[in-house]
This record gives structure tokens, sequence and C-alpha cells, in this order.
């Protein structure tokens, strides 16, 4: 593949944009080359400024459950824009979306939306706050929430130590309110909860996406929620990533463990930036206008991103069995590549939940953020670069999930089997 036009446009954005890019791992950092600029998507495959086309296994990370230019979704957003682009006032969109949310998670009587993931976690976290009257929160090593201050957060010198800033810009002050423990490691929870009298929330991905797929053990949720109870603190879960995704009720839908609040983006959005937050009324009920605790935003409920949102989750409403068929085809993938590398004698580890599934080139399960950074990134890098050149886009780095929309089809999956067969041949 020739990769001309990118590397020119590569260059040229760096000269305006920091890094060329609007989100650090856009820049291929991890993995090497040029980053393709992209011109358009079908259905599952991107096409990039140099006319190479891509099985795309990203899906905009997540959000394009139906692939890329959804005929229904795409037709919700052009009427929607006809009408106009932006209020900054109520629409009817934001209560159907609202209503087609709450009944489908058990979790959430009120929901209200925001225009990112990130925004989303800050908010649920500033509300767990106002309800709890209390400062300190508790999230997992590898578990990404936005870059909000108090989520920018390393571990410190001991085992349940108090955060510390892992990006300058972040004061001291606020991420020493951050707790870290280990997932799907309860006593390392404990030990938090024993450091601190003050926690108002322990915030966590039940099915983590940002250190590669890795789901939460379901006794460790159970007993997660039974610490919370104990200590009165706030169970979130941040299903940004896994909403809509995991099944149509996301993690929910595959664990007993009921959270306080919930976060969401991603599918809600079709494609379009938003986010949510929900939860219980008597916590919701603390947010203003209703409450004291204070959020606010000019595009949030943005009536084109509600209709977009809409489009897609009636979509699947109308037809659950996309799930199965979605889980499938991932299971397909992952357990052709597994197949390609032990074929090969190397390492492979992988998992599927729903649409949503990872790799990992490790010898051992991979249950937390320790297990995924010993990782072989090197091999992944090349891997990576291999498929790239052969025309399949996977996430551009071993610590990312993957996506199957609708649009991928056993033939691109095989087809994705055979050319990662011949790679593995070349990373022995």
């Amino acid at each position: 593949m020739k990769h001309t036009k990118s590397i020119e446009a590569y260059a040229e954005a760096k000269k305006v944009i920091p890094g060329g890019v609007d989100s650090p791992v856009r820049a291929f950092g991890s993995v090497g080359g040029t980053p393709p600029f992209i011109e358009r998507g079908e259905g599952g495959y991107l096409v990039d400024i140099d006319g190479n086309r891509y099985v795309d296994f990203v899906q905009s990370w997540g959000p394009l459950i139906f692939g890329h230019c959804d005929p229904t979704v795409e037709a919700a957003v052009i009427e929607t824009l006809r009408r106009g682009l932006s209020f900054g006032a109520p629409t009817l969109l934001e209560t159907e979306l609202a209503k087609e949310i709450v009944e489908l998670f058990p979790a959430i009587d009120k929901v209200r939306f925001v225009n990112s993931g990130t925004e989303a976690v800050m908010s649920a976290i500033r509300l767990a706050r106002g309800f709890t009257g209390r400062d300190d929160i508790v999230k997992f090593k590898g578990c990404y929430h936005g870059h909000s201050d108090s989520l920018l957060v390393q571990a410190g010198s001991g085992a349940a130590t108090f955060g510390a800033p892992n990006s300058p810009g972040v004061p001291g002050d606020f991420a020493k309110h951050t707790l870290l423990a280990d997932y799907n490691d309860i006593e390392s929870v404990k030990r938090c909860f024993e450091a601190s009298d003050n926690i108002a929330c322990v915030v966590i991905e039940p099915i983590a996406g940002n250190m590669g797929l890795v789901p939460a053990d379901e006794e460790f949720l159970k007993e997660l929620r039974e610490l919370c109870d104990a200590n009165g603190a706030l169970l979130i879960f941040d299903e940004v990533m896994s909403g809509f995704r995991a099944s149509l009720t996301g993690a929910q839908g595959l664990t007993e463990v009921k959270p306080d609040l919930v976060t969401l983006g991603k599918v809600i959005g079709g494609g379009m930036p938003v986010g949510a937050f929900g939860g219980r009324t008597d916590i919701m009920s603390k947010l203003s206008p209703e409450g004291p605790v204070y959020q606010a935003g000019t595009l949030s409920g943005n009536p084109v991103a509600m209709a977009a949102g809409l489009a897609q989750i009636r979509q699947l409403k109308a037809d659950v069995a996309i799930y199965e068929v979605l889980q499938m085809r991932a299971e397909r993938l992952v357990n052709g590549l597994k197949s390609a590398a032990d074929d090969n004698g190397i390492p492979l580890q992988v998992d599927v939940r729903g649409s949503m599934f990872g790799f990992f080139f490790n010898d051992r399960p991979v249950k937390n953020f320790d297990d995924a950074l010993n990782s072989d990134t090197d091999r992944f890098a090349k891997f990576h670069q291999a498929m790239l050149d052969r025309g399949f886009y996977f996430a551009c780095s071993q610590f990312e999930t993957g996506f199957i929309s609708t649009k991928t089809t056993d033939v691109m999956i095989d087809e994705t089997i055979r050319n990662a067969r011949e790679v593995m041949g070349t990373l022995k």
C-alpha cells in the first residue's frame, strides 16, 4: 500500500495541531508508522485519502454498531439537522432517548445527557461527592474514565496509597483524593477503605476496554457491591464503552450486580459526540436544578446526536438477536487469531464480550493492568503494521479493544484470519 498522501497530510497537521492529532492514540505512537488519514467509511470498511481500503475493527472506537453510513441513522440525522443543528433549549428528542435508556437499564431511573464520556464520568463523580458529602474516590489501575484531573493518576509508593498526577497540569491537591486499587483484586479495594473513611464512590469499567478487553470477575463485582454498601459509598459503572456493546443493556446484562450510577456514551450517539450519566432517583435529584450539585452544557442533549442515538438504539431493540450474531463473529475472529498464533508457537490470550473483542500477545491470562503490561507490545506493533499494510485496521495499541459491526461479514473475518496466519508466521 502507498501512504504518500497520508504522510503529507500528517506532516501538515503537525504544523497546526499538537502531534498532528486531536487524540493521542491516533498518532500511532505505540505501533509505529504514519496514521492513515481517513476519507470515508463504507459499512465495514474505511477508505483513506490514498485510496487504500481497510476492514475496520475499530468502528470509531465503538459507536458504529451498524457500521459506517448506516442508512437509518443517516436519515434520522439529515431529517433533524434540516430543522436546526442546536438550540440550547429542551427538545422532545432528549426525552425520547432518555425513556429508552431508563426502560432498558434497571439501575437508571433518570438520566442526563452530556457531550462526551469524559464529561459523563466527571459529572457522575461530582454527583456522588455531593450526594455522600465525601471527597475521596477509588479507581482501578488500567481503567480509563476520561482525562479529568481526578482521574489522571498513578499509583503511589504503597499498595493503598493516594494517587499522584501522571500528567503535568494536574494539581497534586486534586489527585490526592483518588485512591488506586487493582482490577479484580478485592483485597486492594479493602485496603483503600482502610486508608480513608471519606470515600464517596468507587468507579469501575465492569468490562475494562482501555487496558485491552479485560472483564471483571462476577464474584469481584459482587464483593465490590457489598464493600460499597458496608461503607456508605456509591458504586459507579463506567459503561461508556460497554453500554449497548456487550449486550443491549451493556455489562449489566451480563452481571447480577446493580450499580448506583451509570455512565454511557459511544453507541447512544450513533457516531455523534455524546455522553450520559444516570442512576437512582434519590441520587439524581441532587442534580441542579432540582438539587445543589451543578452541571451544565450548551450542547448537552444536542438534537442531532439524540436523533442518531434514537435511530441506533431502536434498531437494536427491534432485533436483539443481533448481539448473538455479533458475538459469534467476534469469537470466530479471535479463535482464528488464536489458532494462527498457536500454530506458530506464539502465545496469545483472547476474549470476547458481545461485539467487543481483545487479544494480548501474552503467555498468561490477563486479569488486571499489571498482567496487561506483561504483554509483548513489540510483537503487537509488528502485527498491527503488517495487518494494516494488508488492509486490516485494528486498534493502534495493545491496550485497546476491538469492535465488530453488523457489516463485518464472515467473509471479512475469514480473510482477516488467513492474512493473520501469514503474518504470525513472520513473528516467530
